[in-house]
């Protein structure tokens, strides 16, 4: 009796239905900041934080551009005081997953592993990941020498030898900015030709603090486990077979991002590489009353400070969409009934 009676719990738990006036996807910097401008408006929003609450920055170590902070800080404990924030001005944060959603009619419906949520608004902010390699060690040492962000990183590697891996538009770019701040840089390339575009390769080739190695691809990273630290990389010719192995202070994998947007493609616009398309200026959808903020549809700036912009203007647009529209945010009734 007392194994059905679980199972019956974890059953209604399944099927449980929260009704919220504004639903936030996602618990990165887009996700929180949004969180705070809404609960501040008296919009109890509800976050549903997704697989990975915090995003990109909970992967990230030493963080020393995002404004407020004289010191370096680190990116997990960041994530945790914009938790905190959001919290405590009148968040409610659940840790789900969202799988399913019907943007069809208002109130939308979208179905998680926990819970069915209905919400008048959503806000996703869903972010986006860099592609990896998969070679071994790529994983070991992400964040202690191995990075896939030279904005975000390049200043921690001044005056040091580092190598970008990839050929197109974003390796190059990356390539040509990490000169700012490395003695040297090596583009590693699996092909004998460039994808980027022709401006970017010109200023690429015309830079003499660059390399380029063509026809290799990276086979292991190297380095040590005290203090784990990357050291090189062990490169492979892709012709001849031919191993070598270089030494590099810094590597960054600069082959593409993915934005999580799978389970919104056959709901909303979005362009050829599955970014949601926002209108011009805002963060509004072609769906009213559904937004997007951060890396989830920025694919140009990716960066925790304006996916925190974004995600101030997506809170702002959804109470605005909220009054227009004549709903009542602060209807506890039907929140309770629901």
């Amino acid at each position: 009796m007392q194994d059905i009676t679980s199972q019956n719990a974890r059953f209604m738990k399944m099927t449980t239905k929260h009704r919220t006036p504004v639903l936030i996807i996602g618990g990165g910097p887009a996700g929180y900041t949004a969180a705070i401008y809404a609960a501040r408006a008296n919009l109890k929003p509800t976050v549903v934080t997704g697989p990975q609450p915090g995003g990109q920055l909970t992967i990230t170590t030493d963080v020393e551009n995002y404004p407020g902070f004289a010191e370096t800080i680190q990116g997990p404990w960041l994530m945790e005081q914009m938790q905190k924030q959001a919290e405590n001005v009148g968040t409610e944060i659940i840790y789900d997953t969202i799988n399913e959603v019907d943007f069809s009619k208002r109130p939308f419906v979208c179905t998680g592993d926990q819970n069915t949520y209905i919400a008048d608004t959503v806000i996703i902010s869903t972010g986006a990941q860099a592609k990896w390699l998969g070679a071994p060690g790529e994983e070991k040492y992400l964040g202690f020498g191995i990075s896939g962000c030279a904005t975000c990183d390049g200043f921690f590697f001044k005056n040091k030898e580092v190598a970008v891996i990839g050929g197109g538009n974003t390796a190059v770019e990356e390539a040509i900015y990490l000169t700012h701040h490395a003695s040297k840089v090596t583009l590693i390339h699996r092909r004998d030709e460039l994808r980027a575009e022709k401006m970017l390769q010109k200023q690429l080739f015309d830079n003499p603090k660059i390399e380029v190695v063509w026809d290799h691809v990276a086979e292991e990273f190297l380095g040590t486990d005290e203090p784990t630290k990357l050291t090189g990389v062990r490169l492979k010719n892709t012709k001849t077979g031919e191993e070598t192995t270089r030494d590099f202070q810094g590597i960054f994998v600069a082959i593409g991002h993915l934005p999580k947007t799978d389970i919104f493609k056959d709901h909303l616009d979005t362009d050829a590489e599955g970014y949601i398309l926002a209108q011009p200026g805002t963060t509004q959808t072609s769906i009213p009353g559904v937004f997007a903020a951060g890396d989830v549809q920025d694919k140009i700036f990716r960066q925790a400070v304006t996916a925190a912009g974004q995600g101030c203007m997506a809170a702002l647009e959804a109470d605005k969409f909220i009054g227009a529209e004549g709903l009542h945010a602060e209807d506890e009734k039907a929140v309770a009934n629901s």
